[in-house]
């Protein structure tokens, strides 16, 4: 049959590619345990896959400390960008942020300052009183804030997140998990990438007090370009970095280790292991034609499908070679058809365990044929 006939060649095909790609790769290493760090939780994250590569604990809920910033900063980059607020625009400190416990920027209530300030201030620095001030600015106030980060949490997917205040100070019901972070943390750099080098400033000057980014990677690992630490002695000492090396982006979540010291060193671990032992792998090209599938009782009698991004899947080295591909469509296929509508799906699997499954999508439109045509596939489906 026709569409067993594509499945087979598809199949062929997309070995041929992946074989293709683990040869132009380095050579093979042999696979090495994953490194158990001395942290409550931690997770590594391949920004290009947007696959997990290792993790313990990472829907543990936890105490996210400053790292909730990011979400603070998330927030304050979208009103940036939807005009609500400008980095020139000056903010008045009130007496909340003034007084805010914790590590500060050291703003004034006499002292107005502006938003292109109390970014750094909030982000180099994890000054506590930046990260109120910028949420009175872009929600009225620091609860109305809250309430804008907890929908957002929820559009992002972070289901296992609640916040009860913008800056990470303890509370019984402030928490995350280290996925949730992940994935925030992805956003950020996905989604602001005009922002996100903010995070590589190594140390910031505000009312005469210079204070130094608290990501001692910023100065060890010349790939790492972010993102943002957190502490407190109830959560300990947390870490989110994130390296780029080549073409790859890899996140690092470690929360809950026991000194400064030991959350950049067991980051480091963590990012060199990814990088060393995985490959990031490109199956599909956006747009790219995988499969012309079957279309009945439409102007066409046939459909390019694909994705609408490109896909890629992390691997440990050497073993792409292995990766098996099974494809499942909609049958009958009818028109009409619209394009980016799901027509069925591609599990990917390594060693019998499944990998990943990819809905495929149609990349063009196919209209309703006319009442000739419609009534020639009507009796052709009948005897198929």
């Amino acid at each position: 049959m026709l569409i067993d006939y594509l499945m087979k060649k598809l199949f062929t095909l997309f070995l041929l590619a992946i074989s293709f790609t683990a040869m132009a790769a380095p050579s093979d290493l042999p696979m090495a345990p994953p490194p158990q760090l001395a942290a409550k939780a931690w997770l590594l994250l391949d920004m290009q896959s947007g696959q997990s590569l290792v993790e313990h604990n990472a829907d543990q809920r936890i105490e996210p400390a400053s790292l909730t910033k990011l979400m603070s900063a998330y927030l304050t980059f979208s009103a940036l960008r939807q005009g609500r607020i400008k980095l020139t625009d000056t903010v008045p400190v009130s007496e909340k942020a003034w007084k805010a416990e914790g590590s500060r920027m050291f703003i004034e209530p006499n002292k107005p300052v502006i938003v292109a300030d109390l970014l750094r201030g909030m982000i180099v620095q994890s000054g506590n009183d930046a990260t109120i001030a910028l949420a009175e600015a872009v929600g009225g106030s620091e609860t109305g804030f809250v309430s804008m980060m907890n929908k957002e949490a929820q559009r992002l997917g972070m289901s296992n997140t609640h916040f009860v205040n913008a800056t990470g100070l303890p509370d019984p019901q402030h928490y995350t998990t280290a996925r949730d972070l992940a994935r925030l943390a992805a956003a950020i750099v996905r989604d602001f990438p005009d922002y996100y080098p903010l995070y590589s400033i190594k140390e910031y000057t505000y009312n005469g007090i210079t204070q130094a980014n608290r990501n001692r990677l910023l100065w060890t690992d010349p790939t790492v370009d972010g993102m943002k630490t957190g502490h407190t002695q109830s959560a300990g000492y947390c870490l989110i970095a994130s390296s780029h090396r080549g073409t790859r982006r890899l996140l690092s979540v470690v929360l809950g280790a026991g000194s400064d010291s030991s959350r950049a060193m067991e980051s480091q671990r963590l990012l060199n292991y990814g990088f060393q032992f995985f490959d990031s792998v490109r199956l599909y090209a956006k747009n790219q034609t995988v499969a012309n599938l079957k279309v009945w009782k439409g102007t066409s009698n046939t459909i390019k499908t694909g994705f609408r991004r490109d896909i890629y899947l992390s691997l440990p080295r050497g073993q792409a070679k292995d990766i098996k591909a099974t494809m499942t469509t909609r049958q009958p296929l009818l028109a009409p058809l619209v394009a980016g509508q799901q027509v069925g799906t591609v599990t990917l699997t390594l060693n019998n365990k499944p990998l990943a499954q990819y809905p495929l999508l149609a990349l063009e439109s196919v209209g309703v044929a006319n009442m000739f045509g419609r009534a020639w596939d009507s009796l052709r489906l009948i005897f198929k």
